[in-house]
């Protein structure tokens, strides 16, 4: 199975909008996405990595000021030099439940120190979980590359 990389943050009033009761700017949670993204994708390269693209952004419910906002990415399929990242956005309660309030779809592309693209390794999925992701991963591609 892949590794899934975790990160917390607890909403700060730095992160929300100017609501009455406020709750975390959209932007915000793009850029958290796109972090713990790319550390997922690093470790699953062993490469630096760049963002080709963001997509299947769904924001589910919104996280509010003082909410503990916990994100979980893992790899969902490889090409030769690029990678699928799915990263779920949870509200975590008091009481350790989880709410998923966000999914996204990133794609990454290892490169080098001149910032050429790098072949990865290939993932191979093995539960039944990984190989649907693998086959929606593929669909996903495959409507990137028609745009």
């Amino acid at each position: 199975m892949a590794e899934k990389t975790t990160t917390v943050q607890i909403v700060m009033p730095q992160h929300c909008n100017g609501y009455a009761k406020p709750r975390l700017f959209g932007g915000q949670i793009m850029a958290w996405i796109d972090v713990v993204g790319a550390v997922a994708a690093r470790r699953y390269t062993g490469q630096a990595v760049t963002t080709v693209c963001i997509d299947n952004l769904t924001f589910l419910k919104p996280a509010y000021l003082n909410d503990t906002v916990v994100q979980e990415a893992v790899v969902t399929w490889t090409g030769r030099t690029s990678l699928e990242v799915r990263v779920d956005s949870m509200v975590e309660r008091l009481d350790g439940s989880r709410e998923l309030i966000n999914r996204a779809y990133a794609v990454f592309v290892a490169i080098d120190e001149e910032d050429h693209p790098v072949a990865i390794p290939m993932f191979i999925p093995e539960t039944t979980e990984e190989k649907q992701e693998y086959a929606a991963a593929e669909e996903r591609r495959r409507i990137r590359l028609q745009r």
